[in-house]
Formats: structure tokens, C-alpha cells, sequence
């Protein structure tokens, strides 16, 4: 009798507890790097830069998450050595995960910082395609696509503007910037949002032990056959921040939960620069062909969605 009024207890109780879903990796590959503080590895950015980048993400979208009946819940882990960063939905908390061992690297800029947890913002509204069976989270490709695209523009803006960037400056994006932009400022923000890419682009090839340097000239190839969910390839992911920063779409023009062609750059809405890539991108019906005089072949399957009520450590998305 005690036995079964227990179980019953467990089961109310299980009923009530917010929904978390959690994915089984991050921003980054999973990787057992830890730069904790003051070590000699810990190159990167100061605390305060990094509290100015996280006060900049709480001021633009802790509003519009509020406006959507959730609350932003951002988690500044300064003193976690972890090189990650996340993101997890549990009830109507909007959690991002930022963690001082990432804003450490050598690697990363305050640009970088902010395209991070622009990244991490792009997992719960970057819009679709989203992971498949999962109602909330945009996948990999589309958060990398959505942090370049709208929420870097936002985060450059007004106290943005004097956050520390890479030290020299790529000149392969300017061209591209210049085509797609009229006024001065947004042609050298477009430059800013590819060369923060690339600094984070540098951070995956070290952790993947990849001897090719990304390049903006030097796209990848490779055509998927679907739609991959997963963190794609170095190259890749700098194509998909190259392509989001030179798309001439407006920041208000809104992503959508379910149309990938809303507020995005299409064949069908007229746009030739600034289309996902199809390294990771399935096109549907905005419009790009669905098979390009390239040789196609099919990036290894995403991992699964798993949900868990027990396990705090989240989604991590970088």
C-alpha cells in the first residue's frame, strides 16, 4: 500500500516538472578542453568584456522573449573552465549556458563571444528548419545562419560598437559585402559578422586537429541529400556565417518557426548571395534547386533528441 501511494506521488510529481529537452552536443564538438582561471591559456577576453556582451544579449532579446510569455534565462558560468557553450528549454525558460572556459580561449574576441551566444539565441529563435522531431530548437546550421543574420546586426549596434575584434581583417569579404549592401555602415558590419566567423572557425579546426586553414574563396562542396541537424563541418560553418552576413535581408524582416524562406535569402525571393549552404541545407520550397551539378552525399546522421527530467546539464549548441 505505501508502495503504491509512493509510486503515485513520483508520477504527479514528474507530471509537473517543466519539460526539459536535452541534446547530447554543444556549440562545440564534445571536448574534454578546460581553460580555468589564470591559467596560461587563458588568452582570450576578461570578465568584464564578457559581462558587456552578456548584458548586450539580455538588453535586445530579454524584452521580445518576455513579449512571447518566456524568460531569458542566461547563465553566466565565468568561473566554469568548460570551452562550450549551450542552450536548453524547460518550461517557458529560454536558458543559455555561457561558460568562462570558452571566453578564455586564445581564440575569441568579444565579436566571437557575441556570435556565440548569438548561436546559442538562434537555437530557440532562429526560426526553421528546426532538429527534426523537436518543436523548439532550430538546428545547428540554422542558429550559425540566424547569428550572422539577425542578431549580430543587433548586437554590433550602439554599445556593440567598441567590442575588441580579430586583429587583422580578411579582405575576401568585402567584395561580397559591397554587392549586397548600400550604406557604409552596414557594408562593414556584413565585414565584421564573416570576420567573427572566422574566428570561432579557427577555434573548431584546432579542436577537430584539421590542418586546412577555412577560407571565404574555398566554400565547401559537399551537397547533403537531407537535411543535416548536426554541427557541420569547419568549413561549412564559415560558408554559413559568410552566408548570413552578406544576405541583404533586414534584421525586422522575421524568421519563421516553420517556413525556412521567411526572412532569409532565397533563389525564389530574388536573392543569388547569402543562401544557406547546401553543405548542410536541404532546400524545400523556398525555391534553390534540390539537385546542383554537384555530386551529392549525405552527412552523417545528426544525434538523436533525448529528454531528461533528471539531468540539469542541457542542450549544448556552439
Amino acid at each position: 500500500m505505501i508502495r503504491s501511494i509512493l509510486v503515485s506521488v513520483a508520477v504527479v510529481v514528474l507530471s509537473i516538472v517543466p519539460r526539459m529537452v536535452v541534446l547530447e552536443d554543444g556549440f562545440l564538438p564534445e571536448n574534454n578542453m578546460k581553460i580555468p582561471i589564470g591559467s596560461l591559456e587563458a588568452k582570450g577576453i576578461n570578465q568584464k568584456q564578457f559581462n558587456q556582451v552578456m548584458d548586450r544579449i539580455e538588453k535586445i532579446y530579454g524584452p521580445e522573449i518576455k513579449a512571447r510569455g518566456g524568460r531569458l534565462v542566461l547563465k553566466r558560468l565565468w568561473d566554469n573552465a568548460t570551452v562550450n557553450a549551450s542552450a536548453q528549454r524547460s518550461g517557458n525558460d529560454y536558458i543559455l549556458n555561457m561558460y568562462g572556459g570558452l571566453a578564455r580561449h586564445e581564440a575569441i574576441t568579444q565579436d566571437g563571444m557575441a556570435l556565440v551566444v548569438c548561436h546559442e539565441m538562434g537555437h530557440h529563435l532562429g526560426g526553421a528548419p528546426k532538429y527534426g522531431g523537436n518543436d523548439w530548437a532550430s538546428n545547428e546550421g540554422q542558429a550559425d545562419y540566424f547569428a550572422n543574420l539577425k542578431c549580430l546586426r543587433r548586437m554590433f549596434a550602439d554599445e556593440g560598437a567598441s567590442f575588441t575584434g580579430p586583429k587583422s581583417e580578411d579582405p575576401g569579404p568585402k567584395a561580397a559585402c559591397d554587392a549586397s549592401f548600400k550604406s557604409a555602415t552596414d557594408r562593414a558590419m556584413c565585414v565584421r559578422g564573416s570576420m567573427a566567423g572566422m574566428s570561432v572557425t579557427t577555434l573548431f579546426r584546432i579542436l577537430r586537429n584539421q590542418t586546412v586553414l577555412p577560407r571565404f574563396d574555398t566554400p565547401d562542396q559537399t551537397v547533403v541529400t537531407e537535411m543535416f541537424d548536426g554541427h557541420p563541418d569547419t568549413q561549412c560553418r564559415l560558408d554559413t556565417y559568410y552566408a548570413g552576413s552578406v544576405c541583404g535581408r533586414a534584421v525586422g524582416d522575421q524568421v519563421d518557426e516553420t517556413d525556412p524562406a521567411k526572412g532569409t535569402c532565397t533563389l525564389a525571393g530574388g536573392q543569388t548571395s547569402g543562401l544557406r549552404p547546401l553543405c548542410w541545407y536541404k532546400p524545400g520550397a523556398d525555391g534553390v534547386p534540390a539537385t546542383p551539378a554537384v555530386v551529392q552525399r549525405a552527412h552523417p546522421k545528426a544525434p538523436a533528441l533525448v529528454t531528461s527530467l533528471q539531468n540539469p546539464e542541457l542542450w549544448q549548441g556552439l
